[in-house]
């Protein structure tokens, strides 16, 4: 089967860039105490007894994955950029990283207790997003969750140059009521629905953000 465009597009840009990545982006949740509270909020919800693991889809040099892992959460990483795979294992050697797409994870059904897709979804099309949420609610056990950070609004932007790297990448900004829809489709249910400004870091150009928290019911 031929590999989509933007999958192919995306791999390329983020093992360009994956080495500066990491140096830019490794201490970016320090000032983002919002965001970490929902990470927390996560991490509570798949901490119950006998969890199963949870996985950071799109997990880059790992840097979610970890904070995960500190706050005590089973977490391993997957990421379609076998560079930010090579450098998230550089980075933090105990924790497990492994290539990967959300279109088609290697995951068996009803695995995870948990996923978080931080800001993962944010080059996928449009017209892709399904295929992407039903994989989600394939691979969470009945009772797993799932946190979904994404960006705001009705935009599709293209990047030629990214942490200081030629790139060829598009971004694309959406509408929390589509994402809300397109996650009830796949059969994950809404638990909260959390957006904020943008902070100092992201103005003008990245715009509000959205944290949706959702789960797969029993019975599913």
């Amino acid at each position: 089967m031929t590999e989509a465009t933007y999958l192919h597009r995306t791999r390329t840009a983020y093992d360009t860039v994956a080495v500066d990545y990491e140096r830019l982006a490794r201490d970016e949740l320090n000032a983002k105490p919002l965001d970490r509270a929902m990470l927390a909020a996560f991490c509570e919800l798949v901490q119950a007894p006998g969890t199963r693991p949870v996985a950071d889809l799109g997990c880059g040099p790992g840097r979610i994955t970890a904070h995960l892992h500190s706050l005590g959460v089973d977490a391993f990483g997957i990421d379609l950029s076998p560079e930010m795979i090579a450098v998230a294992r550089r980075t933090h050697p105990g924790l497990r990283f492994e290539e990967g797409s959300m279109t088609a994870l290697d995951l068996e059904d009803n695995g995870l207790g948990g996923i978080v897709a931080w800001y993962s979804t944010v080059h996928t099309p449009p017209e892709s997003l399904p295929t992407v949420f039903a994989e989600c609610h394939r691979v969470l056990a009945p009772g797993g969750h799932i946190l979904l950070a994404f960006k705001v609004g009705d935009r599709r932007r293209h990047l030629d140059h990214a942490y200081g790297h030629e790139v060829s990448l598009d971004v694309y900004w959406m509408s929390p009521d589509h994402i809300a829809g397109l996650m009830s489709k796949a059969g994950l249910v809404m638990d909260a629905q959390t957006i904020r400004e943008a902070d100092e870091s992201e103005r003008p150009r990245q715009g509000r953000q959205g944290f949706f928290l959702a789960h797969k019911p029993d019975g599913s």
